[in-house]
């Protein structure tokens, strides 16, 4: 295990945080997106791969931003987490762009500006093969793959499945470090999981994300990933955008990567919050097993030392998101790493 660096969040004082508030807009509650998130802006211009899979016709959202002087360094293909959406890249997408490389950022299937099929055999393996179907229609053949939480286990999945197409593989708070069925964690059905989705609600998505991703802090700045996921799911595809959302999280429970991390053989970072406690299913597990998953300060060090070239960068005390939590931070590290 090769330690590169670590990174402290900036704790602010009372008045300084009610100074920040003031200059960010505020997101109206209420907000009604529609099933591919129209009425949304996302910071680049989306583009769509159409494409039909298991008898479907299909719509991949994606951003395919190139830098002002071509040639491109590298192209980065950045993959999104289960509560995140292309969009949520905003900021490092801009910092790689500046500093010469090209950016490509879709939006899975069943996710945020893509189609939401009803009846989907949903896999990490099929989403990574749309994801390089995509790269084909770009006529990209090598690229740094960078996931994010459920996008970390898509991009271990692709690099496992494609790993010549993988130059570098980087992963942020990756979930999936774990196998949460086999240390404790019940099994909720389906119909469970749409139950659940169906009662979403933008304080809900708020408190969750508080606690979990952002380790009890808030900053303005974040409500717009509240007003993002709120807002698809009270739109007019409420029931559609549940039902995904149910689907894809029986994937993540059911798909565990885990056991394969030695079998990467390409360069690996790992980019980790380490207070970051996300667990799939903690929420319905007993005192137990809750105490002994989703503890990132440890899940980090233990699966660099599952991946035989690998390497971790730390960012103490932050959460599950450290590229919104502190941008300017995590974009200087990743423009390390890719330098």
């Amino acid at each position: 295990m090769k330690l590169i660096a670590t990174f402290n969040p900036i704790r602010l004082s009372s008045l300084a945080l009610c100074w920040i508030v003031s200059l960010f807009p505020t997101f109206a509650i209420g907000s009604n997106y529609g099933e591919q998130l129209e009425g949304f802006a996302y910071p680049y211009p989306v583009h769509r791969y159409e494409f039909v899979s298991q008898k479907q016709k299909l719509s991949m959202a994606y951003m395919d931003v190139a830098p002002d002087k071509p040639p491109a360094k590298a192209t980065v293909v950045m993959l999104h987490g289960k509560n995140f959406c292309a969009a949520t890249w905003e900021s490092s997408i801009t910092a790689l762009v500046e500093q010469g490389y090209r950016v490509i950022a879709p939006d899975q299937i069943g996710f945020c500006a893509s189609s939401k099929p009803q009846h989907y055999q949903f896999s990490f393996q099929q989403l990574a093969s749309n994801t390089v179907a995509l790269l084909d229609q770009l006529h990209v053949q090598h690229a740094v793959v960078l996931g994010h939480s459920t996008g970390g286990m898509l991009a271990i999945r692709l690099a496992l499945m494609y790993p010549e197409r993988v130059s570098q593989l980087v992963l942020v708070n990756p979930i999936g470090l774990e196998d949460w069925k086999a240390l404790g964690v019940p099994y909720r059905t389906v119909d469970e999981w749409y139950q659940r989705e169906l009662a979403l609600n933008a304080d809900k998505i708020r408190q969750y994300e508080k606690k979990t991703y952002y380790v009890g802090r808030w900053k303005p700045e974040f409500e717009k990933w509240v007003d993002m996921l709120a807002g698809l799911n009270a739109g007019p595809a409420h029931d559609i955008v549940a039902w995904d959302s149910a689907l894809i999280y029986d994937m993540i429970f059911t798909q565990p990567v885990v056991y394969e991390l030695p079998n990467l053989k390409m360069h690996t970072t790992l980019m980790i919050g380490d207070a970051d406690t996300t667990a799939i299913g903690s929420d319905v597990a007993s005192p137990e097993v809750q105490a002994r998953i989703g503890h990132y300060e440890r899940l980090g060090p233990e699966t660099v030392k599952a991946i035989p070239n690998a390497r971790l960068i730390l960012f103490h005390g932050m959460g599950h998101a450290p590229q919104i939590e502190d941008p300017k931070a995590f974009n200087q590290a990743l423009l390390s790493i890719l330098e």
